[in-house]
């Protein structure tokens, strides 16, 4: 079934992709990513691709530049060895962020790393809770938005929480992912109203709910700095939330942001493993990783066999 087909992986996240090929009863394909002296990256494919359809599995988180290279490199050294597709499955898009102007003179790179890796030789796109749904149009290619709601529920959340629990928005913007949430856990929803002074600072105004003596489990996209987040867990304790913990798909965790959760009142950090947790965050106890290795194998087999992907859409 699986005659004509390799995945090979980019050095953000190589245990991600040996688990996907584990599940897909695949070896991982072979090819060595290095760097010269000067800092240039080089590819080297150390198989026959030829008329195979391909798949890089690289997630573009930090170093997030070295990462888009090593993506585009391997697009590129595969689409010169006449591969018969190029499919890259992005774990988690860099530059997601940036994709409006939100000031005069300022770029849209979300939508530039989308050109580059198009123009690269990729086919087909699979990311996995995109920051901002609309990323999917910078694309002139085929994508496959997935999203880690199904892995996050059925590893850890359905089994650690029940309708007591009270899923919190830390923003208006996260409504509609908390309200799923908080849907398919029978609980309540909750939502903070903030007011952001400067990127990578807010300061929490309100809660909307009721969140006295009740578990609450802040849920958002991602956790960069965490500023957002430990914020509204103070806020929470403060309005009398009996226990508060957080779930996030990307824990980009930059910065002080391992820190500031190792010193904040959250109980546990769930988040996915579409970047590879630091050994700072491990040692912290507090998080608790869930695998997409079956998610993203189970998107490659109905790929690569032309079926349907759309009910892992949910």
């Amino acid at each position: 079934m699986f005659k004509r087909v390799s995945i090979f992986s980019g050095n953000a996240n190589p245990q991600l992709s040996a688990e996907i090929c584990q599940y897909l009863e695949l070896p991982v394909g072979k090819s060595k990513v290095s760097n010269f002296s000067d800092g240039e990256t080089f590819c080297e494919i150390q198989e026959n691709v030829r008329g195979v359809d391909t798949y890089i599995v690289q997630p573009t988180c930090a170093p997030v530049n070295d990462n888009v290279m090593e993506l585009l490199i391997m697009a590129d050294a595969l689409r010169r060895a006449s591969a018969g597709s190029i499919t890259a499955v992005i774990p988690y898009y860099g530059y997601a962020r940036q994709d409006r102007k939100v000031a005069p003179r300022t770029p849209i790179t979300s939508k530039l790393v989308a050109d580059l890796v198009v123009a690269a030789g990729v086919n087909r796109i699979v990311a996995l809770d995109l920051h901002a749904a609309q990323i999917q149009g910078f694309f002139n290619i085929p994508f496959d938005h997935l999203f880690a709601m199904p892995a996050l529920l059925d590893q850890h959340l359905k089994v650690h929480y029940g309708n007591d629990v009270v899923v919190v928005s830390p923003d208006a913007g996260g409504v509609e992912r908390a309200r799923a949430y908080s849907k398919r856990l029978h609980g309540s929803l909750a939502i903070i109203d903030k007011r952001r002074e400067k990127a990578n600072v807010s300061e929490v105004m309100n809660i909307i709910g009721e969140v006295q003596g009740r578990r609450c489990l802040i849920l958002d996209d991602m956790i960069d700095t965490a500023g957002t987040l430990v914020n509204a867990a103070n806020a929470l304790i403060k309005a009398g939330a009996k226990e508060v913990a957080a779930c996030a798909t990307h824990g980009v965790l930059s910065g002080p942001a391992v820190k500031r959760i190792a010193e904040s009142p959250l109980s546990e950090v769930v988040i996915t493993n579409s970047i590879p947790l630091t050994d700072e965050g491990k040692a912290t106890g507090k998080f608790k990783v869930v695998s997409i290795a079956r998610l993203l194998a189970e998107a490659i087999r109905r790929i690569h066999n032309s079926d349907s992907v759309s009910s892992l859409f949910v």
